[in-house]
């Protein structure tokens, strides 16, 4: 199992020179097991995978299995410029989301819609399915499963545990700590994983101040969550926009005084199992 970081930043994208070494774009994360490949979120990190998947296909078709944790703009506002979706009529993308709000399918062709964008769905000749999913597990093909719970976020979020034999991943971004309901269903995805990709966006000060409600966590939650659940290697993720490298350097130095398998997602980092 090969795991690679497109998009790391929560929020809106942040291209600024001070954050260059953990990256700008949003929520975007990579698996790939032998030839199959699984996305998880949609953020402008998306675009550049999409530019490697192409060089990588020369010209053959592509398949994908993308998993949507929820319909905020900084996880989906890569959709429009994945450019597989737009050269082959035979690649094909297997979209798994909650139509809970609405459906993924509507929400981008709302997302493409005059006047927020030049050309709308027509022009994509991927072929697209799109599985209406909720809480509970989904057998993927026989020696993959992914399992979804709900967590805390203002509209809803799905966390994802992807196991395989190779190993097991969590995503499980843009949660926030505090409801009981909640706080059970992160570490029960979280359980024995080898990597768990988590929420930190805001630092503890921050979230005890003026963050409250706004549906995320932080390091030190984090922290707990791994070190409760046994996971093994803790990801901090989601990355706030007014967070530059220098901070979340700190952010890592801080909480590996607590567990020492902490890093911080960077675009481009990629982790093998």
């Amino acid at each position: 199992m090969r795991i690679k970081f497109w998009g790391v930043r929560g929020s809106t994208p942040t291209p600024q020179a001070e954050n260059l070494r953990y990256g700008g774009n949003t929520s975007c994360v990579e698996v790939r097991l032998g030839h199959a490949l699984y996305i998880f979120d949609c953020g402008t990190g998306l675009r550049s995978l999409g530019h490697q998947l192409l060089h990588e296909s020369n010209g053959r078709p592509l398949f994908a299995h993308i998993f949507v944790s929820h319909f905020h703009w900084d996880h989906i506002h890569g959709i429009p410029f994945f450019a597989p979706m737009y050269n082959h009529p035979q690649n094909l993308f297997v979209f798994h989301s909650s139509s809970r709000n609405r459906s993924l399918k509507r929400v981008m062709e709302e997302q493409m819609a005059s006047p927020y964008f030049p050309v709308d769905m027509s022009e994509m000749k991927a072929k697209r399915d799109f599985c209406d999913i909720e809480q509970g597990r989904i057998p993927v093909s026989d020696e993959v499963t992914v399992d979804c719970m709900w967590l805390n976020h203002p509209q809803g979020c799905l966390g994802f545990r992807l196991a395989t034999k190779q190993g097991i991943v969590v995503y499980a971004t843009d949660n926030e700590p505090g409801d009981a309901i909640f706080d059970k269903n992160v570490r029960k995805l979280a359980e024995g994983a080898d990597v768990l990709i988590y929420d930190a966006q805001y630092l503890p000060e921050e979230y005890e101040a003026r963050k409250r409600g706004w549906g995320h966590s932080h390091w030190r939650e984090a922290v707990n969550i791994v070190m409760e659940s046994d996971a093994k290697e803790l990801i901090l993720f989601h990355h706030d926009p007014d967070h530059n490298d220098a901070c979340i350097d700190k952010v890592v130095q801080e909480a590996r005084n607590y567990y020492p398998r902490v890093r911080a997602a960077a675009e481009g980092m990629e982790i093998e199992l």
